[in-house]
């Protein structure tokens, strides 16, 4: 079973959390803004309680990886188990070798840094098939059973915590938290699916085999045909579907225009594409 692990995505997983305890040291704790999900009961128990961040999210996670073991397959147990342990190991570290960046006079910049620090480090986590525990755990299943977005679902979980922060922060605390977390929540998914993002391209035109044999020689893309059927003429009428890269997508509509100018095109965002010419290469085999 350890062999399913890939050295590539441990080194990122522990990648993202330096980044994500780096933030949460010098721009949340120093500064007073609290944090959402697990990570924010650990701030409330440093707050009232004095306890090490970097052991209490060790115990809290206990019960959570319980449920992950059953329910995220062993090779994300692993990984999630990786991520938690390796932020607990960055948050000791960094809190004993801190960073003084005085920023206390400007809350906005604190919650932008913190923000963009979450969002990439946890981004980075997510993206390479782990968590660090915590309401992860529970994001991530709903976005595996369910299609909901991490960021999102973490959102919901951060604004729960951020009432209870109430009881040690103030207004303008938890206020300039909230933006922490808003920005954290986007920039995940940004660094978790937009790298992925691509566009889907729906295609009508009546010189449909000259425009998929111009798009598979000039750039060596896929192109599938689907049968479909005109809603008001009623006739047959074949549909093109080609996904292509971001910064494909201005060749190919030179190509349908230099062909079809009159062609029907529907072009729609594709967040996640597996497959050939994407993460496999020509010969079924994984793109670095």
């Amino acid at each position: 079973m350890l062999k399913t692990l890939r050295v590539k995505n441990i080194l990122f997983i522990m990648l993202g959390t330096a980044i994500y305890a780096f933030g949460l040291v010098n721009f949340n704790i120093q500064n007073g803004l609290g944090e959402g999900g697990l990570t924010g009961i650990t701030l409330l128990l440093l707050h009232f309680f004095q306890i090490d961040p970097a052991y209490s999210n060790l115990v809290l996670n206990i019960p959570l990886f319980l449920i992950g073991w059953r329910l995220l397959g062993f090779r994300t147990f692993l990984y999630s188990g990786i991520g938690t342990i390796s932020l607990s190991l960055f948050l000791w570290i960094f809190q004993r070798v801190p960073i003084v960046l005085d920023l206390s006079s400007d809350l906005l910049l604190v919650a932008l840094f913190a923000g963009s620090f979450t969002g990439v480090g946890l981004g980075l986590v997510f993206r390479y098939g782990g968590t660090t525990g915590g309401s992860d755990i529970i994001a991530k299943l709903l976005h595996f059973k369910k299609g909901i977005s991490m960021g999102r679902t973490l959102f919901i979980f951060d604004a729960l915590v951020l009432t209870a922060s109430l009881s040690y922060l103030d207004v303008r605390q938890v206020m300039y938290t909230l933006v922490a977390v808003f920005i954290g929540a986007r920039v995940i998914d940004f660094v978790q699916e937009g790298a992925y993002a691509a566009r889907g391209v729906m295609i009508i035109s009546k010189d449909n085999s000259a425009i998929a044999a111009n798009v598979m020689l000039a750039m060596n893309r896929g192109v599938t045909i689907l049968e479909g059927r005109g809603g008001f003429s009623k006739l047959d009428q074949d549909v093109l579907y080609i996904v292509v890269a971001k910064n494909e997508i201005i060749q190919l509509k030179q190509i349908i225009e230099s062909v079809d100018p009159h062609a029907f095109v529907s072009v729609s965002v594709v967040h996640d594409v597996m497959g050939e010419g994407f993460t496999l290469d020509e010969n079924k085999n994984p793109l670095l």
